[in-house]
């Protein structure tokens, strides 16, 4: 029998409430849960428990990769729930509690998997977004967000829909299905802002015990911005550049593997140093790194194995690529390579320690990239104190990285700003208000300093 964390039983009376209430109550309900947090299950225990109650009979559930499929099925095999992925199910899927697809499936066949839920009355149907800010609506081009929109259309019909994510924002600044919007005043200005319905923020996760803590660590140093056959010389501070251009170009020549005194290197260097001292009390303790593209990933695998380690390598054009990441879940490797496959949803409690050498710098993906590190298996939950030992990230000490790091805890709110009319423009490349142009060359000044980084939000007790 599987006990509900404090926050599961909480959505278990939120959709008890929704569902006993007033039938012109909101259809959509959003939940925001940190990495760990425990979204799959406890949206599988809240289904089932509606089920016995008789207020829901089936579910349906919409993921973005298909890698993420398999963690679905074991989570309802857990607690005793069939549920079948879609396509493949034929008739049987009727005799399914509920049925399992990934977006861009619902997107290619929307008409078969209509003709599949004909037997489901939609009146007993909770609709299951998981990291529901993929489905963005575009109000001024809604055929561009497809994936909004055949799940909008799919399960308009249905009693309820429940978007889970763990990072309920989106880069373009788009709204997103399963979530309510509502109005409200900042700054004296009237904005409108997504509203989760349960908002668990992995502070009060770390507080329970429920994840690892993070530590941070930034490394700095100087890029020289040079011109070829100048003998000018301009010197740009990794972590205290202000200008957009000149930053984006650090952290650029800062994540290239070109020598040992390099950024990069050192990064990488630093995250071997700090795997190899946490697997002497964590054995099967293992490392990430988010690297830029393939090229640099497969640079940044061969300097791992020169070094001794075990190394496995995935992207998204591999095809093996979700049976790689299955392995390293439960293998042997020490380090796993990535570009964009092990952000969201990828469970490997192994992981201690992340790399990340990416030019991606949102606040989504950088947050999405290093909760990796945080998850716990419940054999260590039970041998470790609370606080848990924390995890480490390595990463170049570029100003909008260290930035969300003092703020990943801690769930903002999520502004749907007004769109800026675009400007004809063209901006500046090589100017002296952008600063020159390539190539870049980072230097020894002795401005090479670690930045330690404990994130201000966390309780007290983490601050010693």
């Amino acid at each position: 029998m599987v006990r509900p964390r404090q926050w599961q039983q909480q959505l278990i009376q939120l959709l008890r409430r929704r569902l006993d209430g007033d039938n012109n109550a909101s259809q959509d309900l959003l939940v925001f849960a940190g990495p760990g947090a425990g979204k799959t299950l406890g949206a599988l225990l809240a289904f089932q428990t509606m089920q016995r109650e008789g207020r829901l009979q089936r579910f349906l559930v919409f993921c973005h990769r298909t890698s993420i499929l398999e963690q679905w099925q074991k989570a309802a095999s857990r607690v005793g729930l069939k549920l079948m992925s879609w396509p493949g199910c034929g008739e049987e899927a009727s005799l399914a509690d509920g049925l399992l697809l990934t977006y861009q499936s619902a997107a290619r066949q929307p008409q078969h998997l209509e003709v599949a839920l004909q037997a489901w009355p939609a009146h007993g149907v909770l609709a299951i977004a998981d990291e529901a800010h993929h489905l963005g609506v575009d109000p001024e081009d809604p055929t561009a967000a497809i994936w909004g929109q055949t799940f909008s259309e799919l399960t308009s019909p249905m009693r309820l829909r429940l978007g889970l994510t763990g990072t309920p924002f989106r880069a373009d600044n788009l709204g997103f299905c399963a979530a309510r919007r509502i109005q409200t005043i900042l700054n004296g200005e009237r904005i409108e802002q997504i509203q989760p319905d349960l908002c668990v923020e992995p502070r009060e996760l770390i507080a329970a015990g429920d994840v690892r803590p993070l530590e941070f660590r930034f490394q700095d140093g100087w890029v020289e911005h040079s011109l070829e056959g100048r003998p000018d010389r301009d010197v740009s501070p990794l972590s205290q550049e202000q200008r957009e251009s000149w930053r984006a170009r650090n952290l650029r020549r800062a994540i290239r593997l070109a020598d040992s005194s390099g950024i990069g290197q050192q990064v990488l260097l630093q995250a071997q140093q700090r795997l190899t001292a946490l697997r002497e009390s964590h054995p099967r303790a293992a490392g990430l790194v988010i690297a830029r593209d393939i090229d640099h990933a497969s640079a940044i695998a061969a300097v791992l194995r020169e070094d001794g380690h075990r190394v496995d390598l995935v992207h998204s054009q591999d095809t093996e690529a979700p049976e790689r990441l299955s392995r390293f879940q439960t293998g042997e490797a020490d380090w796993l390579v990535s570009i964009d496959m092990c952000a969201e949803g990828f469970d490997a409690p192994r992981l201690r320690v992340v790399a990340y050498l990416t030019t991606v710098v949102t606040r989504s993906r950088f947050v999405q990239g290093i909760t990796r590190a945080v998850r716990i298996t419940p054999d260590l939950a039970a041998s470790e104190p609370i606080p848990r030992k924390p995890s480490y990230v390595y990463a170049p000490a570029d100003p909008l990285l260290m930035e969300y790091a003092r703020s990943w805890s801690v769930a903002e709110p999520y502004v749907l700003r007004t769109r800026e009319p675009q400007s004809d423009a063209v901006p500046s490349v090589g100017g002296t208000s952008t600063g020159p142009t390539l190539p870049l060359e980072a230097v020894d000044d002795g401005a090479a300093a670690v930045i330690r980084l404990k994130t201000p939000q966390l309780p007290s007790f983490l601050q010693r």
